[in-house]
């Protein structure tokens, strides 16, 4: 390919050559090759490329050929998006090396980008111009400094948030899920009327949390494990790359939900004292008690199949939309019908079950899911040949959006099950070394 006129100057991509002029390199879009045109010395265009032939006066970069080839399409026409049946990390990762950033993509490529950034937890960041860190001794102190503080906040952030990443994360998930297992048997247990039978305690009794109650087993139990909880939620605060990012994350919005209920109750009962009005009532600390049910949502954390379940609802939200707009339109339409049907015309025999059309929704519901429970069925002729139609419907739209909702689970657990091979392979590292 050639550029403009000149003494012609040779990129060579991965065996692909382009043939450009000075002039045209000078104003190069691409940061990397217009950077050759202010080199002074050999050694200045080998920081810039791999290997330089001076009688050819040609460079050669030893990177992807075809993501090279959509890059010059760029260039040329002003549209830069994905190559066909390439990972789109590996092509941003090209990007930065050509000097683009992720705003030159299409729009549509943008997205794409983003969620697989945001699956995947991944960040690239541009090379670091010459010059810009400091020189001398002291700046390479600094750096060292910094890079081992790095590292030292990278492995403690690994250790917190993937549990396959090495021992320490593995025993400290062990503990996690075990505070879970016993805060979630305490909570069940303590609604059993055996429970409260010893002490004749009502559930609004039960809900307080008065001086004596947390001197009780169950108490310190209790706030043993919200200590935990509390504990790894700020540790992983203070590790975490991006404090924002990490507030607005839904995990850690499920856990300040289930840690918040107990400082609330404690607050409230200090505040209002032990036998206020509002203790008596007990409505609104049964409710902050039963918040903790969200810890079960924690074992996300520890257990590949839960983390599947989670990315593949994130991704099939249009499907899943799909489907709630299916059974809407199915419920309004034979909901209206039956009611009509079983209540609404003069038969001789109105079914009162059917008396309006909101009442008629219920029995369109369960029976477009085949539960059927039986509380109320059609019991016209008209109304039943409607129940049959219903049911077949029901089956047949719940099976449309089912299929691409299954493959993108089996590809969400895929990749999961790769990232944990991956980690896991670290950890059979450190157990050799």
């Amino acid at each position: 390919m050639n550029f403009g006129r000149g003494p012609p100057v040779v990129l060579n991509v991965g065996g692909t050559r382009y043939s450009f002029s000075r002039e045209v390199l000078k104003d190069f879009p691409l940061r990397r090759v217009s950077r050759l045109h202010g080199c002074l010395s050999e050694q200045d265009v080998l920081e810039v490329c791999d290997d330089y032939d001076r009688e050819r006066n040609e460079y050669f970069f030893d990177r992807h050929s075809e993501a090279f080839g959509f890059i010059m399409l760029y260039v040329r026409h002003g549209h830069l998006r994905f190559v066909p049946h390439m990972c789109e990390l590996s092509f941003y990762n090209e990007m930065i090396y050509w000097g683009l950033e992720g705003s030159h993509l299409d729009y549509c490529c943008q997205r794409r980008l983003d969620d697989r950034m945001s699956e995947t937890c991944t960040y690239y960041t541009a090379e670091e111009p010459p010059g810009e860190a400091g020189g001398g001794p002291e700046g390479k102190g600094r750096r060292a400094a910094a890079a081992e503080g790095g590292k030292w906040l990278e492995r403690m952030r690994r250790t917190f948030e993937e549990p396959t990443s090495s021992v320490a994360a593995q025993v400290l998930a062990t503990v996690s899920v075990l505070f879970v297992i016993v805060s979630m048997v305490v909570l069940c247990a303590s609604t059993l009327p055996e429970w409260r039978a010893p002490e004749n305690r009502s559930v609004e009794e039960q809900s307080r949390y008065t001086a004596e109650s947390v001197r009780e087993p169950s108490g310190i139990i209790e706030a043993i494990c919200i200590g935990w909880f509390t504990a790894e939620c700020i540790v992983r605060f203070i590790v975490s790359k991006n404090k924002c990012e990490f507030v607005r994350r839904p995990l850690n919005i499920i856990d300040l939900l289930a840690i918040t209920p107990y400082y609330i109750s404690v607050l409230m009962t200090v505040f209002t004292g032990e036998n206020s009005q509002l203790q008596r009532a007990g409505v609104t600390l049964r409710v902050l008690r039963m918040m903790r049910i969200f810890w079960v949502i924690k074992l996300a954390r520890h257990f590949i199949g839960l983390q599947t379940l989670g990315l593949t609802l994130k991704r099939c939200y249009r499907e899943m939309v799909m489907l709630l707009v299916f059974i809407c339109v199915a419920m309004a339409i034979f909901s209206a019908l039956s009611q009509l049907l079983e209540n609404g015309l003069d038969l001789g025999t109105k079914n009162k079950d059917y008396a309006s059309i909101p009442a008629a929704c219920w029995w369109v519901i369960i029976s477009m899911t085949t539960v059927g429970y039986g509380d109320m069925c059609p019991i016209t002729v008209p109304g039943r040949i409607l129940g049959g139609i219903c049911v077949v419907s029901g089956i047949v739209l719940l099976a449309l959006p089912i299929t691409f909702i299954y493959h993108s689970f089996v590809q969400c657990y895929h990749e999961l099950k790769f990232r944990s091979a991956r980690y896991s392979r670290s950890l059979s590292a450190e157990f050799l070394n």
